[in-house]
């Protein structure tokens, strides 16, 4: 599955010309594009700050819900791990036509290209605490989302289609395993906050005084609100059998909510995710795609 094509180049001189007009006292701060996603281009803007711009229409939408909402999200979740809260915001301009923001620049390298990076130490203790914090009752007007955080079933086609059309690995396996997940009951409990997206490169790590440590959660594009498991997920794709564990163990004695068929429709996530991580054009995409089936189907 070939990353998106961006219907509107993002370069050095386009977000110059974007701060010299919105916020010029940030306009004359060294500038490098640091990466060129799916969804966003991220540049880098002096030594502590980052511009992250949408490159298609699809992600317009979702840098107005960061902007919207991670300042309440950071109130839960700030004292556990940072969180990109936008410092400033940016309107279409100089040819540019959606929001943009500029955001904290946190240091670290994401887990998913970190070998033994989710193996253990701190990151399966903190981010066991930063889902505990995260999954609470969320209000009527959270932003929906189609693909995330709804109900299992609703997903079977499109998971089921990518499984028969690309050579993603054990795809029999995993296609069991998807049917035993969307068979199970539903989440019966109020729609709580979710991150949506919380795979190996939305983790950022950098070293701690014992090893790795959780230096940031990042991309709250997809936040919404619906049933935690999508986000439990991350249990397969970001760590290790042990690491695992560990990180169930915590979750579960933080959320007393949580039962059996909640970690069941978590492996379904990670199924459908790794998946499409398989298909990736990306080859560290990919590697932490097969990483995350071999967990899934042999734990």
């Amino acid at each position: 599955m070939p990353t998106p094509e961006a219907e509107v180049e993002v370069d050095v001189p386009l977000v110059r010309a974007l701060l010299a007009d919105q916020h010029p006292d940030l306009a004359d701060r060294p500038l490098t594009v640091v990466g060129n996603g799916w969804d966003n281009v991220l540049l880098r803007l002096g030594p502590d700050l980052a511009v992250r711009l949408p490159r298609r229409a699809a992600a317009a939408t979702l840098v107005e819900h960061e902007q919207r909402w991670l300042p309440g999200l950071a109130r839960l979740v700030g004292g556990v791990v940072p969180v990109p809260v936008p410092v400033r915001t940016g309107r279409p301009g100089s040819g540019f036509p959606w929001s943009w923001s500029v955001v904290p620049w946190f240091p670290g390298v994401p887990v998913g290209d970190r070998t033994g990076a989710g193996s253990g130490g701190a990151v399966p203790r903190t981010l066991a605490a930063f889902v505990a914090a995260l999954h609470v009752p969320a209000p009527a007007d959270a932003p929906a989302n189609p693909v995330r955080a709804v109900p299992l079933h609703t997903r079977t086609e499109a998971v089921a289609a990518r499984l028969a059309a690309h050579p993603v690995p054990r795809a029999v396996e995993l296609a069991a395993a998807w049917r035993t997940a969307a068979d199970l009951p539903e989440h019966a409990g109020p729609p709580v906050w979710v991150h949506g997206d919380l795979h190996p490169f939305n983790l950022l790590v950098a070293p701690g005084p014992t090893g790795d440590r959780l230096s940031a959660v990042v991309d709250f594009g997809d936040v919404t609100a619906g049933d935690p498991a999508v986000d439990l997920a991350t249990a397969w794709l970001t760590f290790g059998r042990e690491a695992r564990a560990d990180f169930r163990r915590r979750v579960t004695a933080q959320d007393a909510s949580l039962d059996p068929h909640t970690w069941g429709r978590a492996r379904g996530w990670a199924v459908s995710i790794a998946s499409a991580l398989a298909v990736s054009d990306e080859a560290s995409f990919r590697a932490v795609a097969l990483r995350a089936i071999d967990a899934v189907l042999d734990d």
